[in-house]
């Protein structure tokens, strides 16, 4: 593989809707020549220009074959099912995802949606709207719970699912965790479970969260019969990806009773479809995809681009290294 580029010559190219990344990376003050998108067709335009990029959503049906100068991809997310691994590893460009960027983000919004449908707050707000004061409920079943003892599942612990097991037991939860290997403990997690043993676990926990990353093993993970295997009380927090759950399996077990509530932060189609039912049942609250948006993404994910270039120029492996 031929060495990077001198510092001096490389251009990086930005493209996101939303996250100044640019303006961040210019706090830096590395002297690097950069420029910044706000649309894909713009960024696709002049992808020949650059020879590193940051950027997600935007990559989604890039001309790769005018990208003649890229050599890195710093992915804006974790995720990296947006990239064609294999092209990529044709043209000999190297990739890394932003792993670890939006643990802490995650796993308060996981929490936060955890907490909003133990204590209605989400239907506390609905009857705000209303102008609506609702009285005391006499059916104890019917009202706010408490977190306290009761046992929350978390089936990805890696960075977001491991902050979250932290949370969770201060909030005196029981906190069991999926794990391939269950021979070495996990900070936090009271009981550790293989593949194998997913089903008994969902039939303890009283809230599941989702912080797994979307595989061809974790596709459809959370399917109909995973869902009648929860307890009808049970909520499910999916801050991972949508298609790690059946949406219309989910959808079908929200309106039967099979389980009590979602949090979902992801859908299977994002935007969520307008025609869905999941917008207006009054056990189900949506985030759209803002689990990991917070006031310091940019700079998180400026940390790991400069890192990267760094290590690129130096011969050393990348953090997060994919390709």
């Amino acid at each position: 593989m031929t060495a990077f580029p001198a510092l001096s010559d490389i251009t990086i190219g930005f493209g996101h809707s939303a996250y100044r990344l640019g303006e961040e990376f210019a706090r830096r003050n590395t002297g690097i020549r950069f420029e910044e998108f706000r649309s894909a067709a713009e960024f696709h335009q002049r992808i020949g220009d650059f020879d590193v990029v940051c950027v997600s959503a935007f990559w989604r049906n890039a001309p790769l074959e005018n990208a003649g100068r890229l050599r890195f991809i710093q992915s804006v997310s974790a995720g990296i099912d947006v990239f064609g691994l294999d092209a990529l590893k044709v043209k000999g460009v190297r990739l890394a995802s932003a792993q670890g960027a939006n643990a802490i983000a995650v796993a308060e919004h996981a929490m936060g949606l955890t907490l909003a449908l133990s204590r209605m707050i989400h239907t506390a707000r609905d009857n705000q709207a209303r102008k609506h004061w609702r009285g005391m409920i006499s059916d104890p079943a019917a009202r706010e719970d408490e977190l306290a003892a009761k046992t929350m599942l978390i089936i990805g612990l890696g960075g977001i699912g491991g902050r979250l097991a932290r949370f969770a037991k201060a909030f005196d939860m029981r906190v069991v965790g999926l794990k391939r290997d269950t021979s070495v403990k996990v900070e936090n997690v009271d009981a550790l479970v293989g593949p194998a043993d997913l089903d008994r676990a969902l039939g303890e926990a009283d809230v599941v969260v989702l912080t797994c990353p979307l595989t061809s093993e974790t596709e459809g993970l959370i399917n109909a019969a995973r869902l009648k295997a929860m307890k009808p009380t049970a909520h499910l927090i999916n801050c991972a990806r949508g298609k790690v759950v059946d949406e219309d399996a989910l959808i079908a077990a929200l309106k039967a009773g099979t389980i009590a509530a979602a949090g979902l932060d992801v859908t299977r189609e994002e935007p969520l479809p307008e025609g869905s039912p999941l917008w207006t049942m009054e056990n189900v609250l949506i985030t759209p995809h803002t689990g990991g948006e917070t006031a310091s993404y940019e700079r998180r994910v400026i940390d790991l681009l400069v890192e990267n270039i760094g290590r690129l120029s130096r011969g050393e492996p990348l953090v997060n290294g994919i390709l």
